[in-house]
């Protein structure tokens, strides 16, 4: 899984105007793109956690299956049909509809999240460096460092990491396209290892790891198989009903290149998680974990040990590279999210201030061990923007209202945009605390809310145009 925005959206190539016809590219462009985005650190850490929650054998199998086609098809019948009709970054889209100054609070907000997720990858990649140092691993339920050693391996990953992103995009590219098939390669191979650590021979043998499911773990809430569908729709809300993947599409020939999500869909959040689980599953059956469920505690997440115990030392450069190539495009792009806040500094003072940012994140496992309640608040905070850009496409002649009202009107903030996100927001955060609702079950209706609310402030509030 990843949640930034992809190649397209930082190349500096037509970001404020239309994409050329000479500079469409094919299905064939976005496929490999997606597998390879989608098979990342995120992976090794989301396929244990949600054994941590308990579920059964029905709820991941097929849970996966329908939440992952969920995602694939509002890429290709929200995402990419807008995307090829206008062909605008999501900034420039935004910022023609709600202003600059609100799409200044919109980067910020997106800033500090990328540097939060990648700050979760950090983490990742270091229980892998930690190895050879015989490092105390973090358990589930930590929040702040374990120890001196912790500290070191993360500060000096950031740092390395912090530096090849400030290089550019170009070189984040290269090496994230030329290592995603090793860590594909790396999924599979751990799955598969797996399988015959765990004694399946049959398919009957594969279903019982899971079974009826469990109780969730200590500090864990109970997942059950709503909870992975909508989960696994949402886990990359910013990116489909969130409008972020408009970045990327802008250059498709045509809609049809959508579906091609279902790469990095069924190859990293179907093929991977599950891989990444039956890490988790052959672990719980050690000796060491569980002497952690027998004192009450839940055994830790560890993607390096849960790997290496799997193919040796190709698991623990997979975990390494997995983390990384996930945690270097993110920070770069949180420095761009951040260079449109201030424009004087340059690319690569942001980004090393994004680095720093997500390195001291990355010290806090608390980050990478709820992941799942992290990437659900990511996509709820994020997701009702783009339900902005879907209701005034769809309907803005329908509702009576001026589309792109911010250029047209010449403002810098448009009241209806903030007063939609913040009533959605705050209406369905309060629930979500108020009774305990799981909050990718929210997701959904304050995007609808936010987009209907959209429609109708700005029939209240827009003024008619000279």
């Amino acid at each position: 899984m990843t949640t930034e925005q992809k190649a397209p959206s930082t190349s500096g190539e037509f970001e404020r105007e239309p994409i050329p016809q000479g500079k469409l590219k094919s299905w064939k462009s976005f496929l490999g793109m997606y597998a390879g985005e989608h098979a990342a650190g995120t992976e090794f850490m989301i396929g244990p956690l949600f054994l941590t929650a308990g579920v059964s054998a029905f709820d991941l199998i097929v849970g996966l299956l329908l939440g992952n086609l969920l995602a694939v098809l509002s890429w290709r019948f929200l995402t990419a049909e807008i995307a090829v009709k206008n062909r605008l970054t999501l900034y420039y889209q935004l910022e023609k509809i709600c202003g600059t100054k609100l799409v200044t609070g919109y980067n910020l907000a997106n800033g500090i999240l990328f540097c939060f997720l990648a700050g979760s990858m950090i983490t990742v990649s270091a229980t892998a460096v930690g190895i050879p140092f015989d490092m105390e691993m973090p358990k589930l339920t930590d929040t702040v460092p374990n120890g001196a050693t912790w500290v070191i391996i993360v500060l000096l990953i950031g740092a390395v990491i912090s530096l090849i992103a400030s290089k550019g995009y170009d070189t984040v590219s290269k090496a994230a396209n030329w290592m995603s098939p090793i860590i594909v390669l790396a999924f599979l191979a751990c799955g598969v290892v797996a399988l015959g650590q765990l004694g399946v021979s049959s398919f009957s043998d594969f279903w019982n790891i899971w079974g009826e499911g469990s109780d969730p773990f200590p500090g864990q809430i109970k997942y059950s198989f709503w909870h992975v569908v909508i989960w696994s729709w949402f886990a990359n809300a910013a990116m489909h009903i969130g409008m972020s993947d408009l970045s990327v599409f802008r250059f498709a020939k045509s809609p049809t290149s959508g579906w091609t999500t279902a790469a990095g869909m069924y190859v990293g959040h179907y093929m991977a998680w599950i891989a990444a689980a039956l890490l988790y599953a052959v672990y719980l059956k050690s000796p060491e974990a569980q002497a952690f469920l027998a004192n009450g505690e839940a055994p830790p997440v560890a993607p390096g040990p849960l790997a290496n115990n799997a193919i040796g030392i190709f698991g623990i450069i997979a975990v390494v590279l997995a983390g990384w190539t996930t945690a270097n495009p993110t920070i770069y792009r949180a420095g761009l999210a951040f260079q449109a806040i201030i424009p004087k500094v340059s690319t690569f003072w942001v980004t090393i201030i994004a680095g720093t940012v997500a390195t001291i994140a990355g010290l806090f496992p608390a980050f990478a061990m709820k992941l799942l309640g992290f990437v659900a608040l990511y996509g709820f905070i994020l997701a009702p923007f783009g339900a902005i850009i879907v209701f005034e496409h769809f309907f803005s002649k329908k509702a009576g209202i001026v589309k792109n009202y911010a250029e047209a009107a010449n403002i810098q903030f448009n009241t209806s945009v903030f007063l939609a996100w913040a009533i959605s927001f705050g209406t369905f955060y309060f629930i979500s605390l108020q009774f305990d609702v799981f909050l990718s079950f929210l997701t959904l209706p304050a995007w609808l809310l936010c987009g209907v609310l959209f429609l109708m402030f700005s029939k209240k509030l827009q003024k008619p145009l000279a």
